[in-house]
């Protein structure tokens, strides 16, 4: 389970971008692939937001790219991102499982917790942009 000090929403953690940031077009991400994304959002090249875009056909899911075990990104550079498309993502810091589906750790040190989840729209022309955030009452 995440700890008391890790944020459980996207727009939570520090340099978090805004609703309404444009991310890609659907059509610029690889079928059955995950990208993973840096954004500049106040923090300069040195301090960028990081994301992973999952893109399977016309659906595209996005995670904070930011382990739950170590909270760093699940690799630090495109090419050695370990993925399995429609099934998997694997950090490859200690190599921790998450489910391409939903981000929950299926195995290694974090079993049980997950990838933050950042919700997304998709425009009629297929841009790709970050949904308002909802705040779950408590």
């Amino acid at each position: 389970m995440p700890t008391s000090n890790t944020p459980i929403h996207w727009f939570e953690l520090p340099r978090a971008p805004a609703a309404g940031t444009v991310l890609s077009s659907v059509n610029d991400l690889p079928d059955q692939q995950a990208t993973m994304l840096a954004l500049d959002t106040g923090g300069g090249v040195a301090q960028p937001f990081h994301l992973l875009l999952l893109r399977e056909g016309a659906q595209v899911r996005a995670f904070v790219n930011r382990c739950p075990h170590f909270g760093v990104p699940l690799a630090a550079k495109q090419t050695q991102l370990i993925s399995k498309p429609g099934t998997s993502i694997t950090c490859n810091v200690h190599y921790a499982r998450f489910r391409w589906s939903d981000g929950v750790c299926e195995s290694g040190e974090c079993v049980g917790e997950g990838l933050i989840p950042v919700p997304l729209v998709i425009a009629a022309d297929g841009q790709l942009s970050i949904a308002a955030a909802e705040i779950p009452h408590e």
